[in-house]
Order: C-alpha cells, then structure tokens, then sequence
C-alpha cells in the first residue's frame, strides 16, 4: 500500500485535475463514488467538487469506504507488517474489444450477458469498460474493423478467453446466454484437451470464448 502522505498528494492531483476539466477523472469519479454514477462527464466537472471529495475518491480507490477509515487503517498497522514486502500480485485483467458503437456493445453485454458497466468514458463516448464477477472487458471505438472479418471467422481468432471453474457452471452459462437469444459461433462442446467451450459473437462480430472443466 503506498503511504498516507502519497494518497494525500493523490487526492490534490484529483483535485486539480476536477478543476482543470480533465476527463478521465471524471470516469473514475463516476465509478467510485455512487452519488455521481447518474452524471455525466459534463455534468461531473462543471459540479463541485471538494479535497473531501478526492480523499473519499482515493480512499474507495484502495479499498476503504472513506478517508476516515483509510487513515485508521494506516494507524492501526503495526510497524512490521508496514516493512513487509510482499510479491506483487496482479488481480485483474481486461481484454481490449474494438467496437464501432460503445452504447450497442453496452447494451449487447448488460442485457444479453449479465455484465455490468464499470464506467463509459468521452462525450460522445469512445471508450468504456464492461465486468461480470471477476472477467473484465474494455471497449474502445473505432470507426473501422481493424481486423478482417472472414479471417477472423475462418481462423476462429479470439477476442476474449473467460474461465469457469466448474463444468456444472459452464452449462449453466451456455443455457443462461442460449434462455437470453444469444447467436453463437460455436455452441456448447466437449474439446479434446479436457475442457468445454463455447464461442459467442459480439455485435461487431468479436468471438468471446468460455471455457470449463468438461467434468
């Protein structure tokens, strides 16, 4: 965890950036604090917005509910456990779909495939992210397909690869999306390599993969 005085130095930088109009902030000011989660970027950076508002931002940011419980968390660390060192672990990742509509692609995946939307970013919006329990998704638009279509379909070449950890789960999963109408590339099967999969297209045609145990 980094020390109190960086997150300190890390709510005035959001603090300056609310104030100087900088629009990533607002994404993340959006995401974090659930009383903007109804604004728009616009709306976001033309409110008010206080150092109170950042050190709540930088503190939901690292895993407290407020700067007040932040700085009691940092009180109550014994000396030993602050020196530790510990590995660093990396607890997310995201693949990067290419998409020609981020409100389509939204859409597409909050109601035929149960993900939720983290943030969307840009006015009009060009950029957002997209999760359902632990796999992430991000959208970026671009006007053009920036991979060939038939290629891709012909060679099966995958956006995205999202796990299961059981093959009950799996199923369950290919009968949520198939009860919903989702189109398939390719439906349920058992691979020869030990696990099942099936292949769902999104609306741009990107192939989403997910895989399970096949026992």
């Amino acid at each position: 965890m980094p020390s109190l005085e960086n997150l300190k130095k890390q709510a005035k930088l959001a603090l300056r950036w609310h104030r100087d109009r900088y629009y990533p902030v607002a994404a993340q000011i959006r995401a974090h604090l659930p009383r903007y989660r109804h604004l728009s970027d616009l709306e976001i950076l033309a409110g008010e917005f206080k150092l109170t508002d950042a050190q709540e931002l930088v503190a939901r940011q690292a895993g407290f509910e407020s700067w007040q419980a932040l700085r009691k968390g940092f009180d109550t660390m014994s000396v030993p456990a602050a020196q530790t060192s510990a590995r660093p672990v990396i607890s997310a990742t995201a693949a990067e779909l290419f998409v020609s509509d981020i409100k389509t692609s939204c859409d597409f995946f909050t109601l035929k495939l149960g993900f939720s939307v983290v943030f969307v970013y840009g006015e009009p919006p060009f950029y957002a992210q997209v999760k359902r329990d632990r796999g992430l998704l991000n959208l970026k638009h671009m006007d053009a397909p920036v991979i060939d279509p038939k290629l891709r379909d012909r060679e099966s070449l995958l956006s995205a690869d999202m796990g299961l950890d059981t093959h009950e789960e799996i199923k369950q999963l290919f009968l949520e999306f198939q009860s919903a109408g989702v189109s398939f590339f390719q439906t349920l099967r058992k691979e020869p390599w030990g696990a099942k999969t099936f292949i769902v297209p999104d609306p741009d045609g990107n192939l989403l993969l997910f895989a399970g145990p096949a026992e």
